[in-house]
């Protein structure tokens, strides 16, 4: 058998649905639509806690399950249910017919694409459950070895592998399998009664593999490590509007949180967000480009198709400072009379699809990263960023630095405590002075979340060198 019919095999059983049933039950249940889908997910996914020298948590699950959308005009009618069968779905089906019959000629279905990002199908449990947790132990005894100042150790370990088909009314069928690991280390400081926090993370599409590899889980204790006693040395943070240089990698969440969501296709078809009927304008400072691309192999935000079936690609949406397009799904592409671009996600079967980003960065400029330090008499560098909050209409943000310096005459000085990046994303594009030649994609532990759904997702930056911005800080 081979894998593709193996992995349908979790999605279709005798006697309950079989492929013809769906596309039956489908073409039935969407007849008089412009759009949808059904959406088959099987998923196992699984959760090691490790905390205070033992493990705290073990989760496994098992999930399969359905959901039926219809979509005509620009209203849209989804049921959902845990249960793969004919008859679940034929009763999720009497939902549709409360939608007015289209007027316009059904819509074309997706691009035909063979290209597979994750072909992989071993399950989760091809490594056994203590092989994971004797991980964990080694992490745990590992980091307390390294330095006398360690107090704490946290670690956990997290999987989810999971089998989709999309199945349209006009005979379209796609499939995918998405495999997705994630390791974490937290560690806590104390010295001199003083405690602090450093954490690294680490993960992506892809299976256990090299997360088992020393030298891998190695370097996230180091990271959590160097961070933690960074912080055991942070003086308060300055306040004060101010020249802030941003790291590469994981600094390009402020991206995707002020600039990212307001090039989202809903936001701009419904005119709220700040970039809403801007395509051609200047948005950001010359040599800006900013890319959306869900076709990286192996990255967090990647997929083979969306979850409407379209193929992930690369789209542009900021080009040398000019707006160049939004992201979209099927409903918002098709109603701005544009193309999709592969960004219909939705968190599960049991949810709807949305324009949500994927892997989202800017490109690489030319300025060395050392030189652009050079150009700052004061201001502070942010390493890495925790939390954030973003207004989508206006592009406010509000970022927490978990790893910042002050910058004084060109050359980092003290590490920094309690600094806020304050803002918006419109401002801060025009406001970017130097584009580093070091673009970074981050490590692969991003979650994004949108009208209460959480998809994983990936961001990226060089070195940028950004004037203005006011930084909140508590000295």
């Amino acid at each position: 058998m081979n894998q593709t019919s193996d992995t349908r095999a979790l999605l279709y059983r005798p006697g309950l649905l079989t492929p013809d049933d769906a596309q039956r039950l489908t073409a039935t249940a969407l007849g008089a639509c412009d759009d949808g889908e059904l959406f088959l997910q099987f998923v196992a996914s699984e959760s090691f806690g490790f905390d205070d020298g033992r493990l705290k948590t073990a989760d496994y699950s098992r999930d399969a399950g359905f959901g039926l959308r219809g979509v005509s005009g620009e209203m849209t009618g989804f049921a959902h249910g845990n249960e793969i069968s004919a008859a679940a779905i034929m009763s999720a089906g009497e939902t549709l017919k409360l939608l007015d019959p289209a007027k316009n000629a059904a819509a074309p279905p997706p691009r035909q694409n063979n290209r597979h990002l994750y072909t992989d199908a071993s399950p989760l449990d091809a490594v056994p459950f203590e092989a994971k947790v004797r991980l964990l132990e080694a992490i745990d005894a590992a980091a307390r070895a390294r330095d006398p100042r360690v107090a704490q150790v946290s670690a956990s370990l997290a999987g989810s592998w999971s089998v989709v088909e999309i199945v349209r009314a006009d005979g379209f069928v796609a499939h995918d399998v998405r495999p997705l690991v994630r390791l974490n280390v937290s560690i806590v400081a104390e010295s001199g009664g003083r405690r602090e926090t450093g954490s690294f993370g680490m993960g992506g599409r892809r299976l256990y593999d090299d997360l088992f590899e020393p030298a891998t889980w190695n370097r996230a204790i180091d990271e959590a490590l160097a961070q933690a006693l960074t912080n055991l040395e942070s003086v308060p943070a300055p306040a004060g509007e101010m020249t802030v240089l941003l790291g590469p990698g994981w600094p390009g969440v402020l991206l995707h949180e002020a600039v990212g969501h307001g090039l989202e296709g809903d936001f701009n078809r419904k005119g709220t967000s700040a970039f809403s009927g801007r395509i051609g304008e200047r948005v950001a400072a010359p040599g800006v480009t900013v890319i959306d691309d869900g076709s990286i192999p192996g990255r967090r935000g990647s997929l083979t198709i969306d979850d409407e079936g379209t193929p992930s690609q690369e789209n542009v949406l900021i080009e040398d400072g000019i707006l160049k397009g939004y992201i979209h799904d099927r409903l918002n592409a098709r109603l701005m009379g544009v193309a999709p671009t592969g960004n219909g996600r939705r968190e599960s079967y049991a949810h709807a699809p949305m324009p949500r980003m994927t892997n989202t960065f800017m490109r690489s400029g030319s300025d060395d990263p050392a030189e652009l330090l050079s150009r700052v008499k004061n201001g502070i560098f942010a390493k890495a960023f925790g939390g954030g909050q973003v207004d989508i209409t206006s592009g406010k943000f509000v970022f927490s630095c978990t790893e910042a310096y002050l910058i004084e005459n060109g050359k980092l000085g003290a590490p920094i405590k309690g600094a806020t990046l304050i803002g918006d994303g419109p401002s801060v594009l025009t406001r970017v002075s130097g584009i580093g030649n070091d673009m970074a994609l981050d490590e692969g532990v991003g979650v994004c979340g949108k009208g209460g759904q959480s998809v994983p997702a990936g961001v990226g930056q060089p070195t940028l060198l950004v004037g203005g911005l006011t930084v909140g800080g508590t000295a």
